[in-house]
C-alpha cells in the first residue's frame, strides 16, 4: 500500500538525487592569472583572437624537458615543428634547449626550416609522396645542404625504389632514415626481416643514397591504461632494439656512420629515461601542453598556450531559436546558462578556460562568432577577454596570425607563423 509517507520519502529520495546531479553555480571573473593578461592585451589594444604563449611557463616547459633527456644517458633534442610552428618559437626553444635538430611533417614547412635555419638538420616526420621530395630539389637553400642536413623517411620498399629513382634522375645523393614499427600498427617495416630487404637496397646504391638511421614512433602507449603503458613501453625499447641489433649484425658497414634512432614524442619521452635504444627523440606539444596532454607523464609540464578572444555580445538566455520557451527550464536547472555570450571568432581545438563556468553553447558552434553560455555571477562583459585552452597544438597556432609572446606584465615578442600553403 502507498502511503503518504512513502510518497514524501520517495520525494525526498528524488530531491536528493536532483541535487547532487544539478550542474554546480559558477561566479566570479579571471583568476589573477588571466585578469593580468586581460590588462596586458588591453594596453596594447588587442582587438581580434590572438594566440597567447606564456614565456615564464615555456622555460620551464623546455628545462624539464633537457633535464628528462639528459636521465640515463644523452639523448639529441629534435623540435617537432608541427606542434611549434614558427620559426620564431623554434629558434627561441633551440637557443634554450641547445639544440639545432628539427623533425618537420609538411614540405613547404621542411623549405621554410632549411632557408631560415640553414644550420639545422631536419628528419622528416612521415614519409612523403617523392613529388613532394622532386619539388623540394628544385629550389637552391643557400648554406642548408641536403645530403647532409636532411633525412627523408622511408616506410616501404616500394618508396625507397621511387626515391631512389628520383636520385639517378636528377645525380642526387639522399640520406633516409627508415621508419620502423614499434607498436602503433600506423605504418612503416613490421619486423627487422622487411628492413633487411631495404637495407641490401642502400647497400647497392651508395653512390646516391645514405642510410641515416630509424624512426620508430610509439604514441599508442598514451592511450594505455596506466598499468599497461610501463610494460608497453618495455616492450617497445625491445622491438627498436632488434631492429638496431640486424643492422649491426648484419649491416655493419651501414652502422659505421653516426647514426639516428628516433622514436618517443611528447606522450612518451619520459618513458625512454632509462634502457633506451633511442639516441634522438622529437618533442613539440609537452612544450606548450594543450589538453590533450594533461597526462600522467607530464603532471609537472605548465599550460603555456592560450587563445584570447573578445566578447562581441552578452545578452540573457532568450532560449534556443524557434522553442524560446525552454530559456526558463534551462536556467531553472542550470543557472550558468543564465547568460549567453557571443565571442569573436571561434570553432577552435580549444576549451573555455578562464572564467571558470563558461562553456560553449553547442546550437552556436561557429567560426565567426561562437556562443557560450556563462551564469549571471561571471562578470565577463562587451569587449572583455575570453581565454580558452587548446586541446592540441597541432594545426591551431596557424590560425592567429603572428603568435603573441608574454613575459611578466608585457609582451616581448610576435613571431610570424609558418605559411602552410604551396
Amino acid at each position: 500500500m502507498i502511503t503518504r509517507r512513502k510518497v514524501l520519502a520517495g520525494c525526498a529520495g528524488t530531491a536528493a538525487v536532483l541535487a547532487l546531479v544539478r550542474p554546480r553555480k559558477h561566479s566570479g571573473g579571471h583568476a589573477p592569472y588571466f585578469a593580468s593578461l586581460s590588462t596586458i592585451l588591453r594596453g596594447q589594444g588587442i582587438d581580434r583572437p590572438v594566440l597567447l604563449i606564456d614565456l615564464d611557463r615555456l622555460d620551464r616547459n623546455i628545462d624539464r624537458l633537457v633535464r628528462s633527456a639528459k636521465t640515463g644517458g644523452q639523448r639529441n633534442l629534435r623540435i617537432a615543428v608541427k606542434s611549434v610552428p614558427s620559426p620564431g618559437l623554434v629558434d627561441y626553444i633551440a637557443a634554450r634547449a641547445g639544440t639545432n635538430s628539427g623533425m618537420v611533417f609538411h614540405r613547404p614547412f621542411l623549405q621554410a626550416m632549411a632557408r631560415q635555419r640553414p644550420e639545422g638538420n631536419l628528419l622528416l616526420g612521415k614519409p612523403m609522396p617523392v613529388a613532394a621530395a622532386a619539388t623540394f630539389y628544385n629550389e637552391d637553400y643557400g648554406a642548408f645542404v641536403p645530403s647532409r642536413q636532411l633525412q627523408w623517411l622511408i616506410d616501404s620498399e616500394a618508396r625507397l625504389a621511387q626515391y631512389l629513382e628520383l636520385a639517378q634522375a636528377r645525380g642526387l645523393r639522399l640520406r633516409v632514415s627508415l621508419e620502423i614499427d614499434v607498436g602503433l600498427h600506423r605504418g612503416g617495416f613490421p619486423e627487422p626481416a622487411a628492413m633487411a630487404k631495404a637495407l641490401h637496397i642502400v647497400v647497392d646504391h651508395p653512390q646516391h643514397l645514405t642510410f641515416s638511421g630509424f624512426m620508430g614512433y610509439d604514441g599508442h602507449i598514451m592511450g594505455l591504461p596506466k598499468f599497461l603503458a610501463s610494460g608497453e613501453a618495455e616492450s617497445v625499447k625491445a622491438r627498436y632494439a632488434a631492429f638496431i641489433d640486424v643492422l649491426r649484425t648484419g649491416f655493419p658497414q651501414l652502422a659505421q656512420e653516426p647514426l639516428t634512432f628516433n622514436g618517443a614524442g611528447s606522450p612518451t619521452f619520459r618513458y625512454h629515461e632509462i634502457g633506451s635504444p633511442l639516441n634522438d627523440m622529437a618533442v613539440g606539444s609537452a612544450l606548450l601542453k594543450p589538453i590533450h596532454y594533461d597526462l600522467p607523464g607530464l603532471e609537472d609540464f605548465e599550460p603555456s598556450a592560450f587563445i584570447a578572444t573578445p566578447v562581441l555580445k552578452r545578452q540573457p538566455n532568450p532560449g534556443p531559436p524557434t522553442v524560446e520557451w525552454l530559456s526558463g527550464p534551462m536556467t531553472a536547472w542550470d543557472h550558468n546558462k543564465a547568460n549567453l555570450l557571443f565571442a569573436y571568432g571561434g570553432n577552435w581545438t580549444a576549451e573555455p578556460e578562464s572564467p571558470a563556468g563558461v562553456h560553449r553553447a553547442e546550437i552556436y558552434r561557429s567560426s565567426n562568432q561562437e556562443g557560450y553560455y556563462a551564469a549571471e555571477g561571471v562578470p565577463l562583459a562587451v569587449d572583455d577577454f575570453l581565454f580558452l585552452r587548446p586541446t592540441q597544438a597541432e594545426g591551431v597556432l596557424l590560425q592567429f596570425g603572428d603568435l603573441i609572446g608574454v613575459r611578466g606584465e608585457k609582451i616581448e615578442c610576435r613571431w610570424p607563423v609558418l605559411q602552410a600553403g604551396l
